[in-house]
């Protein structure tokens, strides 16, 4: 009896044994992101990257999420990737120039026509001929640009704003994007610089005026309670990344690296979709709030927000590459805003 009894605990040690040799086999890829699941860029990585990547691999790769910053913020995630401490990580354009200008591009004011041609345009050559130069830049092999929220759009707790100049005085919160900053200033406005967790309070307190940011994040954080004001400049394309720097990528196998691309791929799709949707929404729902008001310029006075971003323009040349851009522009059609750059000087 007890030899039978010694044989069932040996069996039991060997399925225990073999079991936990299974999930070890699995090779996990820790992602880190400051986006959460509530949100497209979360949401594409919950219903898209994750799940078919495993399901492709057979449970052999695993993309292991880690949410709203928990692990690090997008530069410190960056600066992890590089050194092989998590394998994936998300970044506005803006951000991953802390790692090279490559993506300096997205973030030039009126670039693209509108949302339809932005991600025609980053998903298809001009995405790619960013991607081709980041891994030779940076380090870091770049499987997708996508939009968080569309355009950004001029916002003001003090008047309605219909042309640039009706900007002037105003305090502007800004990133710590150059561009950014050239551009508020060009307008008219007073560019300050300011944590986007403390702006709803700087808003009411009057230390900051206004903002410039996509009305999608406007309607999520309730920024119409205290600023009724919102003007559609268009502009500033909000652009994001999905990476994996190169020293994980030569840890993977080629049928790893197969998998990991339909997981991306995927994503890609999702992240696309939802944030259309989601821009959608945003632009609705504020609609009904008691005491917001929506100002959309005429073509006249759309030209003269073309026209002051000339110098944010200017100021970034030789951060962009000139012939592709060139090339873009045209593509859409926008030979009016290309002759007013070459004027200006930004080409």
């Amino acid at each position: 009896m007890r030899r039978w009894s010694l044989l069932a605990i040996g069996a039991a040690a060997l399925i225990l044994v073999a079991g936990v040799n299974e999930v070890d086999a699995a090779k996990k890829l820790k992602l880190g992101t400051v986006a959460n699941p509530g949100i497209p860029l979360g949401a594409a990585i919950a219903e898209g990257l994750v799940p078919v990547t495993e399901k492709v691999s057979g449970g052999e790769l695993i993309i292991e999420p880690h949410y709203r910053g928990s692990i690090c913020g997008e530069q410190i995630c960056g600066e992890q990737s590089a050194q092989g401490l998590i394998a994936v990580a998300t970044s506005s354009t803006a951000n991953f120039g802390n790692f090279g200008a490559t993506y300096a591009a997205f973030d030039l004011p009126y670039l693209f026509k509108d949302l339809d041609i932005a991600n025609e345009l980053a998903k298809g050559w001009f995405g790619k001929a960013h991607h081709d130069r980041a891994v030779a830049e940076t380090g870091f092999h770049v499987f997708s640009v996508f939009s968080a929220g569309g355009f950004r759009q001029v916002a003001n707790t003090k008047h309605t704003v219909r042309v640039p100049k009706d900007l002037k005085g105003i305090k502007i919160r800004v990133t710590k994007s150059p561009v950014e900053f050239t551009l508020i200033k060009s307008w008219g406005g007073v560019p300050i610089p300011y944590d986007w967790l403390q702006l709803y309070q700087g808003l009411q307190t009057g230390v900051v005026e206004g903002q410039y940011v996509q009305i999608a994040w406007q309607e999520l954080f309730k920024m119409y309670e205290v600023q009724p004001y919102f003007t559609f400049t268009n502009g500033a394309w909000g652009g994001n990344v999905l990476y994996v720097h190169d020293i994980n990528m030569k840890k993977l196998t080629d049928e790893e690296k197969a998998w990991l691309r339909e997981g991306m791929d995927a994503f890609d799709t999702l992240a696309r979709e939802k944030d259309s949707a989601w821009i959608e929404t945003g632009i609705k729902v504020m609609a009904t709030k008691e005491g917001v008001e929506y100002y959309h310029p005429t073509p006249a006075e759309m030209d003269l927000w073309r026209a002051g971003a000339v110098v944010a323009w200017k100021d970034a040349k030789g951060t962009y590459d000139a012939k592709i851009v060139e090339k873009a522009l045209m593509e859409q059609g926008l030979t009016a805003f290309l002759d007013t750059l070459k004027k200006g000087g930004a080409l």
